[in-house]
């Protein structure tokens, strides 16, 4: 397996493991809520209401809305689908821009700074890492494109 493949795949393990620790994690600490979800429907979750607005929100209504925004309203479910993309796109060797590994480590390292502890800068490394596998991919392209052998190869004599 070459080697940027497989900074992509673990790059994306990273991602799919925070995201889903993520919403198991609330799935315990919030059960009731997500209970109550089950029993009266999803639209229970964050419920519309569009009548009174001057009307003072009660506790459970926020804590309702609370567990809605930190579990499948929160980074957890786009997370878990971007690692679920770098995967498929390492399996089919195509380079993720590191743009996205930039702003995946930024994001993680701001979210580490402003919610400590928490498993955020995990994040950070799987953001390093695809930056370095696309860097690692347009220097072998480049490498391809002036004839010379990849790094790590062997010649052949």
């Amino acid at each position: 397996m070459k080697s940027g493949k497989l900074m992509l795949r673990w790059a994306s393990g990273i991602m799919i493991v925070l995201g889903a620790g993520h919403l198991s994690l609330l799935a315990v600490m919030a059960r009731e809520d997500v209970a109550r979800w089950v029993d009266r429907g999803m639209w229970a979750a964050v419920p519309l209401e569009l009548s009174d607005r001057g009307a003072v929100q009660t506790p459970a209504s926020l804590q309702n809305e609370v567990t809605f925004w930190a579990g499948p309203g929160s980074f957890a479910v786009a997370l878990i689908l971007l690692g679920c993309l770098t995967w498929h796109l390492a399996g089919r060797g195509v380079a993720v821009p590191a743009a996205i590994g930039w702003g995946l480590a930024a994001w993680c390292a701001l979210g580490g700074v402003l919610l400590v502890p928490s498993p955020f800068f995990a994040g950070t490394i799987a953001g390093a890492l695809i930056v370095l596998a696309a860097r690692k991919g347009r220097r072998s392209e480049a490498d391809r494109r002036a004839g010379r052998p990849a790094a790590g190869a062997r010649e052949s004599t």
